[in-house]
């Protein structure tokens, strides 16, 4: 795996084909890692070289790639035809990034897709994704549209989505220790127990993450760890978001962090502002330094502010950046040995 620096990390999510200005964009406000996704069209080991190469020469680094066409995937998760193509297809992606030297991946075990309802106003009347259960009739991903009240044609069991992880993690893993490449397992969202026919009961719950990892059994196999899906669930997770933290970050199994906040848990939450949910996230911020995280942190889900992308991107992560800031100091100064003061008798 390549070398990165050591602690928290903050990451710019970006297009794998970023045009001169956007590259400046970042870097201007000190950025200086960066997460990607593209498609089967380009998927690939050249491409995923010549991102690198394009990024280095930048000064970025790209921390992990995504394949949104291995990822979500209802053949692997309701082992349906075409099942045996898409765990190839994903175990070539994990080669692929090994050898290209890219070091991270973010996959997710959704069936029928994220599942939202109408875009809601947050702070200031900016325009941000929300979900209200008694709404909600269909899940997308990615061009595809799944629909309640039976996605996929009849009630899977947990049993069912419990095999087919099991299955396609013990066909996985192995290759992502051979190809040098971590894979993080994202958060259901919403972390719903069962979305028009399809449970979801392995990572809608800490207790469920903590079962998938014990199965995986693998180094290489860890948590992407979505503050706001984790928000979304609340009592529902069983274990709340510092909790969640400390307890994956001493396995050393957290690999990635989407900071994210909403107003409320489920049954109905509006994702808002950095700083603007019910949770406090210099608290966040400060359990990932106490508990040593070596990854990086991306903004996750932006309100959008004006008309312009950018500003959204630039207010969080420059609040991210001082939330950082801010826990190092106070981690160095607590860990810094007390003065001692000598006075001379007279």
């Amino acid at each position: 795996m390549p070398a990165t620096e050591i602690g928290v990390k903050i990451a710019a999510q970006m297009s794998p084909e970023p045009s001169e200005e956007e590259l400046r964009f970042v870097r201007q406000m000190g950025i200086e890692y960066v997460t990607l996704w593209t498609d089967s069209t380009k998927a690939g080991y050249d491409y995923y070289a010549s991102r690198r190469q394009l990024f280095e020469n930048a000064g970025l680094k790209i921390y992990g790639f995504g394949n949104w066409d291995v990822h979500n995937q209802d053949a692997i998760v309701l082992n349906l035809p075409g099942r045996a193509a898409k765990v190839a297809q994903y175990k070539q992606h994990l080669r692929d990034l090994g050898r290209a030297g890219i070091p991270y991946t973010t996959y997710a075990h959704m069936a029928n897709g994220i599942w939202s309802t109408e875009r809601e106003p947050t702070r200031g009347g900016a325009s941000a994704r929300a979900f209200e259960l008694s709404k909600a009739v269909n899940g997308h991903w990615h061009g595809v549209d799944y629909f309640a009240p039976l996605s996929h044609g009849r009630i899977y069991t947990a049993e069912e989505i419990w095999d087919n992880f099991s299955s396609f993690i013990g066909e996985v893993a192995p290759v992502a220790e051979e190809a040098d490449v971590r894979i993080g397992i994202h958060p259901d969202d919403p972390p719903q127990p069962m979305l028009a026919g399809v449970p979801r009961p392995i990572f809608s719950s800490h207790e469920g993450y903590n079962r998938a990892l014990e199965i995986a059994g693998s180094p290489n196999v860890g948590v992407c760890f979505c503050v706001g899906c984790w928000l979304e669930g609340g009592d529902l997770m069983g274990k709340g978001v510092l909790d969640s933290i400390r307890a994956f970050g001493r396995q050393n199994k957290l690999f990635k962090v989407h900071l994210r906040n909403v107003s409320a848990p489920l049954p109905h939450f509006v994702e808002t502002f950095i700083d603007d949910g019910y949770m406090d996230m210099y608290s966040v911020m400060s359990a990932l330094v106490d508990v040593g995280f070596d990854g990086v942190v991306i903004a996750d889900h932006i309100p959008q502010m004006s008309n312009d992308p950018r500003l959204g991107t630039a207010f969080t992560l420059g609040y991210m950046k001082a939330l950082l800031e801010r826990a190092n100091a106070e981690q160095a100064h607590n860990n810094k040995p007390p003065t001692t003061s000598t006075t001379s008798a007279t």
